[in-house]
């Protein structure tokens, strides 16, 4: 069993940077993948970004592409969401997950944990 607990999460304005950290409980953070997820006012939760256990292989949804780096550090126990370029539309209450299942795993319904999740917002 993993707890996580998500930070990082601001107002900022289009066009800044922010990093989101979730850090994990446990001995076992490397035997999960991670997720990152996102919900925004009246919309359905949306899939952001994974990253495998160990090899660190990434998968993103295209809308974050080129702007989103998702990072893990097995030592520390905790992922990161680094994000770029922010936009008014990425303003969403983020949370990361965590799942022992192979593959890309873009569904939530695929992760066992979540954190509480960290609220972003970007203004014009």
């Amino acid at each position: 069993q993993v707890q996580l607990v998500e930070s990082g999460g601001r107002l900022v304005q289009a066009g800044d940077s922010l990093r989101l950290s979730c850090a994990a409980s446990g001995r076992t953070f490397s035997s999960y993948a991670m997720g990152w997820f996102r919900q925004a006012p009246g919309k359905e939760r949306e899939f952001v970004a994974r990253i495998s256990k160990i090899s660190g292989a990434t998968y993103y949804v295209d809308s974050v592409k080129g702007r989103f780096t998702i990072s893990r550090d097995n030592a520390k126990n905790t992922v990161y969401l680094q994000m770029n370029s922010l936009k008014p539309e990425d303003t969403a209450v983020y949370y990361c997950a965590a799942t022992q299942l192979l593959g890309t795993q873009t569904n939530g319904a695929s992760y066992a944990y979540w954190g509480q999740g960290t609220q972003v917002t970007v203004s014009l």
